[in-house]
């Protein structure tokens, strides 16, 4: 079998719209699919297409709000790559752009990611470096609306992400040592009140953070409109993982060394508060968590980075395994590991795997 071709890597530089120009020119095809993927995915939930742009544009402003940056940014890619600024918008701001529309119950349904993440203190990585990284199961389709954007800053750290083409983050690190990484999580208080500001732009601005105290005060200060669950580590050795609910934040540190998050609540008050949603959907989140948890500490001072290869490659269970083999999921979609992403702050380098499990090719992406 031939092995899968990485994403491509693209360069920005400049102010926020020429950056989002040079993204959107770079990879036009890339950032046309991400928006048939996900207008198509809303318009089969019910979502009609002139509903689904009046309920971009009412975003609009939102982003502009936060930072007007950022929406300079959304009209560069939206130049850049021929589409209309409320698609892109849509990239960005599917699940929050939904509230408190008729058409949100069934829109909800299916967007949301799972994914396998963890974190490597120094003191417990053979190489003395900290080390995280992170499967992102998701929709197959975007094995080709992946890219690598490298983007030189004036106006703070410089970043190194890997992302949807058209959106402005999922996850990566910056040149201050900073790296953010992002699972799925649920519980009963979701889609109830909106949100001050799109998840994916929370995440961007914790990229920036010169260190991670400010990329935490970024998320203390943000309003959600849905669970997540964030790990966020800062090379010089710290890391903390942030289970979110729309009204409260949770907080696991490491133990012995190590961080492993799946899509499940851990947290003993969160697990005590809130119903977790997600485990109807996927229970295989519990084992998942347990494997990669377990084959770590077993690991522990002398994890590698072929170490943490093996561990995201686990198939126990397959296709509900740690590494997800394609399967069936909702609205004639298809679910698997779109990307193993292993990053290293310190040596200013990530390695991606593309459809890993077709092939674990890894190419190498350099900040520095």
């Amino acid at each position: 079998m031939t092995l899968p071709t990485p994403f491509p890597l693209v360069d920005v530089q400049g102010s926020p719209y020429e950056r989002g120009r040079q993204h959107g020119a770079a990879v036009p095809e890339r950032v046309a699919r991400s928006v048939a993927l996900y207008c198509g995915q809303l318009e089969r939930r019910g979502v009609a297409a002139d509903r689904l742009k009046e309920l971009a544009a009412a975003m609009v402003p939102v982003v502009g709000d936060y930072d007007a940056a950022y929406l300079e940014e959304l009209r560069g890619i939206a130049d850049g790559s021929g589409q209309a600024l409320e698609d892109v918008v849509v990239i960005n701001c599917r699940t929050e752009m939904m509230f408190g529309h008729a058409e949100l119950g069934r829109a909800r349904k299916g967007l949301d990611d799972g994914c396998t993440g963890l974190i490597v203190l120094p003191e417990a990585a053979a190489g003395g470096k900290l080390m995280h990284a992170h499967n992102w199961d998701w929709r197959e389709e975007c094995v080709d609306t992946g890219i690598v954007l490298r983007m030189r800053r004036e106006d703070g750290p410089d970043l190194l992400m890997f992302t949807e083409a058209g959106s402005l983050a999922r996850h990566g690190f910056n040149s201050a040592g900073v790296s953010l990484s992002g699972n799925f999580l649920s519980c009963e208080h979701d889609y109830q009140r909106p949100a001050e500001v799109p998840l994916v732009l929370v995440r961007r601005k914790m990229l920036e953070a010169t260190n991670i105290c400010n990329a935490m005060k970024v998320l203390w200060a943000s309003r959600r409109f849905c669970s997540n669950n964030l790990m966020l580590a800062q090379a010089q050795g710290e890391s903390v993982d942030l289970e979110c609910s729309p009204d409260e934040i949770f907080w696991i540190t490491p133990e012995d060394g190590l961080l492993v998050h799946a899509n499940h609540w851990i947290s003993p008050p969160a697990r005590a508060k809130l119903f977790d949603k997600g485990l109807a959907a996927n229970p295989d989140s519990i084992y998942r968590q347990r494997r990669v948890q377990d084959m770590l500490a077993r690991a522990a001072g002398s994890i590698d980075w072929d170490t943490v290869k093996r561990i995201l490659a686990d198939d126990f269970a397959a296709p509900d395994g740690v590494l997800r083999s394609p399967k069936p999921a909702s609205f004639d979609s298809i679910s698997a590991t779109v990307a193993t992403t292993l990053m290293e702050p310190a040596s200013g380098v990530m390695w991606i795997a593309r459809k890993p499990y077709e092939g674990r090719n890894f190419a190498e992406y350099r900040l520095f």
